[in-house]
């Protein structure tokens, strides 16, 4: 089958319903969890807000619009290499000079939601991915690897989402040896549904911060507060992530997509 016949399949598969977009994104606006710094950082990023220039009234009789303060990593969002100090030289790790080949690939789904059920500090590991591996199919170079943790279902609750006490951040994510292992496979980036790509705990990690330091240096992606990774298969859907163009951005919030075949 030649290339235009395949895509003029799947138009028809979308059309037709056989192809399923399935909405990865949650809700942007004033009430969506934002990552708070410890206080020795200086700043953090703020709440999203939404101030309206015009609806319908003297101050536009014909359009509504409006104006908004939000950070790049702010909801569901894509990070950068540019966004950690790793890969800070990378000239296409920006938001607006990475190539748009690579925000569109199939993703790999590893499901850890009755793990997390049990315990929030659940850390997935290389062993627990070639588990995975071995029961659905191989990790191919360029494709997303995502976990699903079904976090997103505290997201209405700011508290409960970042899941913080006296001792730091409770929520899943994977350890070192987890992005070391998938970044072995060739993946194209990593997508967790907290808040952040790494685990709560994962400043005391070594490295610190393992998804943001080994995928960024590696010139690699991630993907945060992701949702409905829970309505994926394992293996088989096509993740599309696509960050506002940026001019030397260091990630942005994006409405991620999946493509799922049903039926």
């Amino acid at each position: 089958m030649s290339a235009s016949s395949t895509l003029q399949n799947l138009g028809e598969m979308l059309l037709s319903g056989k192809i399923e977009v399935v909405d990865l994104s949650g809700p942007l606006g004033p009430s969506t969890p934002i990552l708070q710094l410890p206080p020795e950082f200086a700043k953090n990023t703020p709440k999203i807000e939404i101030h309206k220039i015009s609806e319908y009234d003297d101050d536009g009789p014909f359009f509504a619009w409006n104006w908004l303060v939000l950070g790049e990593h702010s909801g569901t969002h894509f990070d950068a290499p540019h966004h950690w100090i790793t890969g800070k030289d990378f000239e296409d790790g920006f938001t607006d000079s990475i190539c748009p080949q690579n925000f569109a690939a199939p993703v790999n789904v590893i499901d850890c939601s009755s793990q997390v059920a049990e315990c929030p500090d659940f850390l997935l590991t290389a062993d627990a991915v070639r588990d995975w591996e071995s029961r659905h199919g191989e990790i191919a170079e360029g494709e997303w690897v995502v976990m699903r943790s079904d976090w997103y279902k505290r997201s209405h609750d700011e508290a409960l989402f970042l899941n913080t006490d006296a001792d730091g951040p409770h929520s899943p994510g994977p350890d070192a040896g987890c992005i070391e292992y998938v970044l072995s496979k060739g993946a194209i980036g990593w997508g967790n549904e907290c808040i952040g790509t790494d685990a709560g705990c994962a400043g005391g990690m070594t490295p610190p911060f393992p998804a943001h330091n080994l995928l960024h240096g590696a010139n690699r992606y991630g993907l945060a507060s992701l949702a409905h990774l829970d309505r994926l298969p394992a293996k088989g859907a096509i993740l599309v992530a696509a960050p506002l163009k940026i001019v030397r951005g260091t990630g942005s919030p994006v409405r991620a997509l999946a493509l799922v075949a049903r039926g």
